[in-house]
């Protein structure tokens, strides 16, 4: 895609409760408007795993955390990032307390491949937390699968 993309309007209704809600929420993010804040939640939701396809080629991370004292589970862990060296770009690893690790594992490869990945760590006794959160790694592919999230060059005209 090049040039602006011409943005569309539209309603949205939302009870009361919500949109307080919501207003507060783009406040606190540092949104201008709920346009912004809308667009963003669009995007978020077209790259959530389950609209993407298993062959897509995604760049992500898997965070997670765990107890290190469970048997073995650190080794287990780490034997589990080396069958799977092709996807794993880096680590990072961070002691929480005296019990807990933190793991950021950044990734880059088919979307199948990561979930496989992400199932293997998170069924593993000890691990307390797994998330697999991915966004398309080639801009061609982002733009043939969601021509929307490309980001928008013209102003909003709303508050």
């Amino acid at each position: 895609m090049g040039g602006k993309d011409e943005l569309t309007r539209f309603g949205v209704s939302f009870p009361a409760a919500l949109i307080e809600q919501f207003d507060r929420y783009i406040t606190e993010q540092g949104y201008h408007n709920r346009s912004e804040a809308i667009r963003d939640l669009a995007r978020k939701a077209l790259l959530e795993p389950s609209s993407l396809h298993s062959d897509d080629l995604v760049a992500g991370t898997i965070v997670l955390v765990y107890n290190h004292h469970v048997s073995e589970l650190p080794l287990l862990l780490t034997d589990i990032q080396h069958h799977h060296h092709q996807d794993i770009i880096s680590t990072m690893h961070i002691h929480l307390n005296h019990d807990q690790c933190l793991e950021v594992i950044v990734v880059k490869g088919a979307l199948n491949s990561l979930r496989k990945l992400h199932q293997q760590i998170q069924v593993q006794k000890g691990v307390v937390y797994a998330e697999l959160s991915v966004t398309y790694a080639s801009a061609a592919a982002r733009e043939d699968a969601h021509p929307a999230l490309q980001p928008s060059t013209e102003p909003d005209r709303d508050t």
